[in-house]
């Protein structure tokens, strides 16, 4: 199928354009909608592949490689780009807390008060977290488990092991 060379050959968006185009052609052609799919995962799309290989799945519930490998593998890959984003929303909204500390909204006649403590321990609380978030990294691991971990120093190189590395999935 033309969508697979496209896919081999890089050429991603051409790929997902022919998928379609076969997808539209023969619209209860499993494999026409497993590339889809496929070529959609090449592409980023990870929420549309999963709904490709669903119905593909749908289409051809006996192809137990479309629920082992394929759909499996696009449902990891959601789940993993959700938790990414559910660490950069965490990230985010602790960096804006700081930037518009409610407690610093109002003005304070005595600058020795105990409520300028509490409000400086608060951000300074909230500064903490926000460092701590920020030196987190979402890893995945080689079995597709995503784990957090701290990030080194820039100026430390770290010491790769081969288990921090992902596996990337060939067609």
């Amino acid at each position: 199928m033309k969508a697979q060379v496209l896919t081999i050959l890089q050429e991603v968006f051409p790929a997902v354009q022919a998928a379609e185009m076969a997808v539209k052609l023969r619209p209860y052609w499993w494999e026409a909608w497993q590339t889809l799919g496929r070529a959609q995962l090449s592409m980023g799309e990870v929420e549309l592949a999963t709904r490709s290989f669903q119905v593909a799945v749908h289409l051809s519930p006996c192809e137990r490689h479309l629920w082992e490998e394929d759909l499996v593998w696009a449902q990891k890959l959601r789940d993993q780009k959700r938790h990414a984003a559910r660490v950069a929303s965490q990230e985010e909204e602790a960096r804006h807390l700081i930037d518009e500390a409610p407690e610093l909204q109002q003005d304070f006649d005595d600058f020795e008060s105990d409520e300028v403590i509490a409000a400086c321990t608060a951000i300074a609380e909230r500064q903490k977290k926000y460092e701590e978030l920020r030196k987190t990294a979402v890893v995945v691991a080689t079995q597709g488990v995503t784990t957090e971990r701290m990030r080194e120093d820039a100026d430390r190189p770290s010491c790769a092991s081969h288990s921090d590395f992902v596996k990337a999935r060939g067609l």
